[in-house]
């Protein structure tokens, strides 16, 4: 006899910061996977078109406002997400921003708000979600982290405050819900070419890239896409019953530093001489 039994086929998942980037792309990757997708974004424009996409290429989706720092606007849109497509079985917290600035050089308020989004948002969200999930004995719980949390940047103290607490919130729920059949699970992204952060002016991200690349976090320009996220959330939410996924991170690799073809010729080369 199976120690748990199997997920069922359907499986409703909500995801939060769906209008673009690492959220649009993991709706979009979801959906495709057989999920019933719950979009949640305050651009709710961007949000019909991506809900339209994903139903006319055979996938089922919804899309409603959500600003994860309004407990009202979480509570409504989890609502209607039921509503729309059935009991929540899985969760995708990854609304936010980026806010660059050195702490010394930010408010309180600025920092506030980074805690408002990546931290509480998360935990309101999840919060929101969790008594039907532990009433059913089973759940996904996924949140989006940064590597960030593991290896802080200068310049994203307030973001990287936000997400370490997050880290913190995350292991607390895995020990406390041990034993419920809820998994919770947190996937850190490295550098990914997205909106968040990259559309702020040069002023601001000149000196952060200077400073990263004299801590030696600037090894290389190659950055992860939305894509690739997607498929490693998705993969933790596919996870069988009987394990979960702790926690994930996610790296660019690196370019070559050849091409093939290019060290052939370099053996070549050197055989000659020799």
């Amino acid at each position: 006899m199976p120690r748990f039994a199997p997920l069922p086929e359907r499986r409703p998942a909500i995801v939060a910061g769906a209008s673009a980037g690492i959220g649009e792309a993991t709706a979009i990757e979801l959906a495709s996977r057989g999920f019933p997708v719950a979009l949640g974004a305050r651009r709710v424009e961007k949000l019909e078109d991506i809900v339209g996409k994903i139903n006319a290429e055979g996938g089922e989706a919804v899309g409603f406002h959500l600003d994860v720092t309004d407990p009202s606007s979480v509570k409504s849109f989890v609502a209607q997400a039921q509503d729309a497509l059935g009991e929540i079985e899985v969760m995708v917290a990854g609304a936010g921003d980026t806010y660059f600035g050195k702490l010394a050089d930010i408010s309180t308020d600025e920092f506030d708000s980074q805690l408002q989004i990546h931290l509480v948002g998360a935990n309101r969200l999840a919060t929101a979600v969790l008594p039907g999930m532990l009433e059913r004995q089973r759940g996904d719980l996924i949140f989006v982290g940064s590597e960030v949390a593991l290896r802080q940047r200068p310049h994203m103290g307030a973001y990287g405050a936000a997400k370490a607490a997050l880290v913190a919130m995350v292991n607390n729920l895995q020990m406390e819900l041990e034993g419920t059949g809820v998994r919770a699970s947190i996937v850190h992204p490295g550098p990914t070419k997205t909106s968040m952060g990259w559309s702020l002016p040069a002023d601001l991200i000149g000196p952060a890239l200077e400073d990263w690349a004299k801590w030696g976090q600037a090894r290389h320009d190659y950055f992860l896409r939305a894509a690739d996220l997607a498929r490693a959330i998705t993969f933790v939410a596919e996870t069988p019953r009987g394990g979960y996924i702790a926690n994930m991170e996610l790296q660019p690799e690196a370019p070559l530093t050849s091409a093939p073809k290019e060290r052939q010729q370099l053996k070549l080369d050197e055989e000659k001489l020799s």
